[in-house]
């Protein structure tokens, strides 16, 4: 049997900012092994259970977390030598206990952090968990007013629309436990709009050879689905089927539930709406002093990031694109 091995590297967040798709691109590297589950979450529960996350779907999900470490271990276990071994859960970057464990577990990690515009990131969020039947509320700025609510409750971070956004301070504290040299900070846009600069930058900091390697894929966007009478009456039997579903092999209730999402994304319009700039300015103050902080740690101007725009898919941005092209 192979010699336990931990990974080299982590893509460490932000959620819906495109590890994903940088995941499945950098799999194609002949140097780098992906772990073949995404996002074990291994670092966010210490060897313990999940915590017993209370938002709907999230029991659910808690039982595809990988908390033991013998099964976090065997992920790496077939990676050949001189290939770089990595795993991408992009909530670690968010939770404090996990950037707290990779740093005693795995000091000389290199880490890459994608960041995408605060309020595109939370109205994408809100985007998946609405057009999946998980999100109750068709209105991200009501969805947005109850976080605390929610977290107060113990729903699982990926409610936390509008906290995962506020990288500066999570960026603040993992340079305290991280070498800067370590953390390879990339934008969501870059990934977009110059995908083989950014792939070659990804390259460059883990210490690999430039590849050519297929384009990065979509990112997972799923068709906007109107609030109306359709969406009341299925709804609430996927929210209260994932909640059953918690006692249920996590491919069951996949099985199970896959028409019922089908027949809710069934007419949905793949261009979602866009939001007013009235919604932009209310979703976009409380980050205002996170983004001064963000520019004062790296240097960087994220000037575009408080400006009214669409934002957009990787689908709309490079369709866009290849219209003007």
């Amino acid at each position: 049997m192979a010699a336990d091995r931990l990974p080299d590297f982590f893509l460490i967040g932000a959620p819906k900012a495109g590890t994903s798709a940088l995941h499945a691109a950098l799999a194609q590297h002949p140097q780098l092994h992906m772990s073949r589950v995404k996002e074990p979450k291994y670092y966010m529960c210490g060897d313990s259970p999940p915590p017993a996350y209370k938002g709907p779907g999230d029991a659910h999900s808690n039982r595809e977390w990988i908390w033991q470490r013998r099964r976090y271990l065997d992920l790496f276990r077939d990676v050949p030598a001189g290939v770089l071994a990595g795993e991408s859960t992009p909530f670690y970057l968010y939770n404090r206990d996990a950037r707290r464990r990779l740093a005693v577990d795995r000091p000389d990690a290199r880490l890459v952090a994608v960041l995408r515009d605060p309020v595109d990131r939370a109205y994408s969020n809100w985007m998946h968990l609405w057009t999946d039947g998980l999100e109750p509320r068709g209105d991200i700025l009501e969805a947005v007013a109850r976080e605390q609510q929610r977290i107060d409750a113990g729903w699982a971070p990926f409610w936390h629309y509008r906290n995962v956004g506020m990288y500066g301070r999570q960026l603040a504290d993992l340079f305290d436990h991280f070498p800067r040299e370590q953390v390879l900070v990339l934008r969501y846009r870059e990934l977009v709009d110059q995908p083989s600069q950014a792939l070659d930058r990804v390259f460059r900091f883990l210490g690999v050879d430039t590849a050519d390697v297929a384009a990065i894929p979509k990112d997972n966007s799923r068709p906007f689905v109107r609030d109306g009478a359709r969406v009341r009456a299925i709804g609430p039997v996927i929210r209260a089927g994932a909640a059953v579903g918690q006692f249920l092999p996590p491919e069951v209730w996949r099985t199970v539930s896959r028409p019922l999402v089908a027949q809710l994304h069934r007419g949905g319009d793949e261009s979602r709406p866009r939001l007013t700039p009235g919604q932009r300015a209310f979703l976009l103050e409380p980050h205002l002093p996170d983004i001064a902080l963000l520019e004062e740690l790296t240097g960087e101007s994220f000037e575009d990031w408080k400006t009214y725009r669409d934002g957009g898919t990787f689908s709309s941005r490079t369709s866009a694109q290849s219209r003007v092209g």
